[in-house]
């Protein structure tokens, strides 16, 4: 007679999760990651329809864990009302991901006041937003965690992107604002930073240049490793920060960017062992 093997616990079994930004990119390979580890999960961005498609998906690996929530994330009123939606499907809330983003492209002086409230709003305050009204559940989990998600522009500049650089450093200062003032309430806070990830987002800043591709192969040469990340490279990450795996941490960055930050000048002249398939573990 053979034993029937039960399946391990996750790493979030018990925990419900909201995440903004979630119909793609880093936001949507958490959502998944964080069903696959045990969460429910509100799977939260503008686009209704395909953060149904992901909830869907998920839902049919692991019944019940996750919920597509329209929201506009710079709009206090949607960010209280996504809140309180998780809370009622899932009873509670534990983990706060703030992962949506947005870049305008342009020179600083060229950018109208709409423009720069927009990002700021988007990427900045809709972290205050989702933090308010997430603390007193956060608060009564008793263990509540909250990951920002910066960038690599949280450290250096970027080109014609002022405003974008300008809410990811300020990301790293809020985080640490977060982590300060509520670990009495038993909060940790941490932020993400991640370089050169394939995003939907990344090739809106590439398809202003004549040869995106060409664009993302030289900036790629920068960067030791040679490659890009995923957005599952990012969520594991963000999974760290979101668990009792990093019990201790608060306050702090991670970087998460292929070494692209470890050195002034780089010329990557590859071949690198990351660059071949036979590599992947």
């Amino acid at each position: 007679m053979k034993t029937k093997l039960s399946k391990a616990p996750g790493r979030l079994d018990g925990r419900v999760a909201w995440i903004s930004g979630a119909t793609s990119g880093i936001g949507e390979a958490a959502a998944e990651l964080f069903a696959q580890e045990g969460a429910q999960v509100a799977v939260v961005g503008r686009r209704l329809e395909l953060g149904r498609k992901i909830a869907a998906r998920i839902n049919r690996r692991n019944p019940g864990a996750a919920l597509a929530l329209a929201c506009d994330v710079s709009s206090e009123a949607e960010v209280a009302q996504s809140i309180a939606s998780t809370v009622k499907a899932f009873g509670r809330l534990d983990i706060l991901v703030n992962n949506a983003g947005m870049v305008e492209i342009g020179d600083l002086h060229t950018y109208s006041e709409a423009q720069w409230d927009r990002v700021m709003g988007v990427n900045v305050k809709s972290m205050f937003f989702a933090f308010k009204h997430a603390f007193p559940l956060l608060q009564a989990a008793r263990r509540g965690y909250v990951v920002n998600v910066g960038s690599i522009s949280s450290f250096v500049g970027q080109a014609r992107t002022p405003v974008y650089t300008t809410t990811k450093h300020a990301i790293l200062g809020l985080t640490r604002s977060i982590a300060l003032d509520y670990a009495a309430h038993g909060i940790r806070c941490n932020c993400v930073c991640p370089g050169i990830t394939e995003t939907p987002m990344l090739w809106e800043h590439l398809n202003v240049r004549p040869d995106p591709s060409a664009a993302l192969a030289e900036r790629l040469r920068r960067v030791p490793m040679g490659v890009s990340l995923s957005p599952l490279d990012v969520a594991k990450s963000i999974l760290y920060f979101s668990c009792e795996d990093s019990a201790g941490v608060t306050g702090t960055s991670l970087t998460v960017d292929c070494g692209y930050l470890t050195a002034a000048e780089w010329q990557c002249t590859g071949p690198t062992a990351f660059q071949k398939k036979s590599s992947t573990p």
